[in-house]
C-alpha cells in the first residue's frame, strides 16, 4: 500500500520500517545487517592497513584482523559507519519508497554501536510531501485562451530566414555597423623592463580574421575603433582587457593592436520574393508564410494546452486542503536552491560569482523560492492524492512513451533503456512520474474551459463580500437561490 509518496511494506537489506509523524514527516527505523556491517568494518580495516607499518608486513599488506586489533574495533567501526551512513541512508529512502523533502536528521548511537553478530540500528527523520485533503476535482471552470499566431512574428521568422541565407558581399566603402570586415591584427604588451616598449604576446595576433561589427564578440571597444576603416587601410588600437578576461596573464592590461582591414563585407539580403521560398523548399511565398503560420499555430496549441493544464490543477489545489509547514517549503526551497547551483557549476558559474553577478544575497534568493517550493509542493501532494483516489496505474505502453524522447537522444530503444532502468531500481520513480502526468491529463480533461474573458467577469462579480451581501439580502427577502453567473452561461 502506498500513501503520498510512501510505502508501507517492510523491505530488506537495509531493513526499515516507517511510522508518521505530525507536520508531514515520517521517521524510518532502519537495522542493517550484521553481515553488511562487518562487510564494511572489514573493508575500512583494509584501506586503513594500506598506511599502516607492521613489523613482519609489507606496507599495504597488514590484513585486516590485525588492523582491528592493532586500531581496536570501535575506532575501526567508527569510521566504517561514518563513511557508510550516506550508502545505508539512500538505500533505506529508496527500500521504504521515501522522497524525502528537505534536509533529514539522523539519529546514530556513536557511543554504542554493535557488537559482532548484531545489527546496526539508526533512525531517519526527514519531511515528506504531505497529503492532500481533495475537494471537488471535476467539472471546474478553467479559463483557456485560443491558439493564435501574430502576424508580426510571422514577418520575423521570414526576416531571420533572409538572415540565414544572406551573403556577404564586398564593399568599396568604409565599414559601419552592421557590416563584416575581414583583418589581421598583431597584440602587444608594454614590456615589463621597459613600459615604453612593446612586446606581442601569446594568442594576440590573427590573420584573415573576419569579424562581424557590433557582434560584441570581442573585448569592448575593438569592434568600434574598426567602424569607418576601409580596405587597406591600417590602425593602432589602444584598449584595456577587462579584469575579468578569461586568460589571466591578460586580464585588466592595457594593450595596443596593430589592425589592418582587408576587405568590407557588407551582409545583402536575398528580395522578399518567390525565389526566397525556392531556396527554402517552398514553391512560393505564400506557401512559406503558410506553414510558418501552421508550425506557429502547432506550437502555440501545445503551450495553450499546457498552459490549461497548469491552471486546471491550480484550480484543483484551491479546492484541496494541503498542510504545508514552514519547515517544509524552507526545505524544498533549499533543495530548489540547490539544484540551480548544481546546474550553474556546470555552466562553470560559481554560487560566488552567481551572487556577485545578480547582486542578490542568498537569504533573500531563498526567501524568494519558498513560495514557489509551497506550490510545488501543493500541487505534488494533489496529484498524488488523485492517484490514490483513481487508482492510476500506467502501462507498460505508457512508461515506453513517457521515455521515448530519452531514448531517441542516446540512440537506443526504448525496451532497452526501460530495461536498463528497472536493473537501476528506477523504474518506480518513473511510474510515479508517468502516473502524476496522467492525474493531471484526468484534471484537465474533466475540467470545464471557459473563455479568459469569461473567468475575468466571474472574478469580477463574484467578490467575497460581493457574495456575503448577495446571500444576507437572499434570505432577507425570501427570493430563493442566488442567480451565478454558471446559471447565465448555461442559460446561454
Amino acid at each position: 500500500m502506498r500513501w503520498h509518496g510512501i510505502v508501507a511494506a517492510v523491505s530488506a537489506a537495509p531493513e526499515t520500517t516507517v511510522a508518521e509523524l505530525p507536520d508531514s514527516r515520517v521517521r524510518v527505523e532502519v537495522s542493517v545487517a550484521p553481515v553488511e556491517v562487518k562487510a564494511r568494518l572489514e573493508g575500512k580495516a583494509r584501506e586503513l592497513g594500506r598506511e599502516l607499518k607492521l613489523p613482519g608486513f609489507r606496507r599495504g599488506k597488514v590484513p585486516a584482523p590485525l588492523v582491528i586489533q592493532r586500531i581496536g574495533r570501535d575506532a575501526v567501526l567508527d569510521q566504517a559507519v561514518r563513511d557508510s551512513l550516506g550508502r545505508w541512508y539512500a538505500q533505506a529512502l529508496e527500500q521504504s519508497g521515501i522522497v524525502p523533502v528537505g534536509d533529514p536528521k539522523l539519529d546514530v548511537d556513536f557511543e554504542n554501536l554493535p557488537d559482532d553478530g548484531q545489527p546496526l540500528q539508526f533512525s531517519i527523520e526527514v519531511g515528506v510531501v504531505p497529503k492532500a485533503t481533495l475537494g471537488d476535482y471535476t467539472g471546474l471552470e478553467v479559463p483557456r485562451r485560443e491558439p493564435l499566431v501574430d502576424e508580426e512574428q510571422v514577418e520575423q521568422e521570414i526576416q531571420a530566414l533572409r538572415e540565414r541565407l544572406a551573403k556577404l558581399e564586398t564593399a568599396e566603402r568604409a565599414a559601419t555597423q552592421g557590416d563584416f570586415v575581414v583583418i589581421d591584427y598583431l597584440g602587444s604588451l608594454p614590456a615589463e623592463d621597459d613600459p615604453e616598449r612593446l612586446e606581442p604576446f601569446e594568442g594576440g595576433e590573427g590573420r584573415d580574421q573576419l569579424i562581424e561589427l557590433g557582434a560584441g564578440n570581442l573585448i569592448p571597444g575593438f569592434e568600434e575603433a574598426l567602424v569607418g576603416m576601409s580596405a587597406g587601410e591600417q590602425n593602432d588600437v589602444r584598449l584595456t582587457f577587462p579584469a575579468d578576461y578569461p586568460a589571466e596573464h591578460l586580464a585588466g592590461k592595457e594593450a595596443s593592436f596593430a589592425v589592418t582591414v582587408k576587405e568590407v563585407k557588407a551582409k545583402e539580403l536575398p528580395p522578399l520574393d518567390d525565389d526566397l521560398a525556392i531556396d527554402a523548399g517552398f514553391d512560393d511565398l505564400g506557401e512559406l508564410r503558410e506553414d510558418i503560420r501552421t508550425r506557429m499555430l502547432e506550437n502555440d496549441e501545445a503551450r495553450v494546452a499546457g498552459e490549461f493544464r497548469q491552471a486546471a490543477l491550480d484550480a484543483v489545489v484551491a479546492t484541496a486542503t494541503v498542510p504545508v509547514t514552514d519547515e517544509l517549503a524552507e526545505g524544498r526551497a533549499r533543495e530548489m536552491w540547490d539544484s540551480r547551483l548544481h546546474s550553474l557549476a556546470h555552466q562553470g558559474i560559481s554560487r560566488e560569482a552567481f551572487l556577485q553577478i545578480t547582486g542578490r544575497e542568498e537569504a533573500d534568493l531563498l526567501a524568494e523560492l519558498k513560495d514557489e517550493a509551497e506550490r510545488t509542493l501543493r500541487r505534488e501532494a494533489v496529484l498524488s492524492a488523485i492517484v490514490q483516489a483513481e487508482q492510476l496505474e500506467p502501462d507498460e505502453e505508457r512508461l515506453l512513451e513517457a521515455i521515448a524522447p530519452t531514448a531517441e537522444r542516446e540512440g537506443v530503444e526504448a525496451e532497452k533503456l526501460l530495461q536498463e532502468l528497472r536493473s537501476r531500481g528506477r523504474e518506480e520513480e518513473l511510474r510515479e512520474s508517468v502516473a502524476a502526468r496522467m492525474a493531471e491529463e484526468l484534471i484537465a480533461e474533466r475540467s470545464k474551459p471557459i473563455t479568459p474573458e469569461q473567468a475575468q467577469a466571474r472574478e469580477a462579480l463574484w467578490t467575497p463580500d460581493q457574495e456575503t451581501e448577495a446571500e444576507g439580502a437572499a434570505a432577507g427577502s425570501g427570493a430563493g437561490k442566488l442567480w451565478t453567473p454558471t446559471e447565465r452561461s448555461s442559460a446561454g
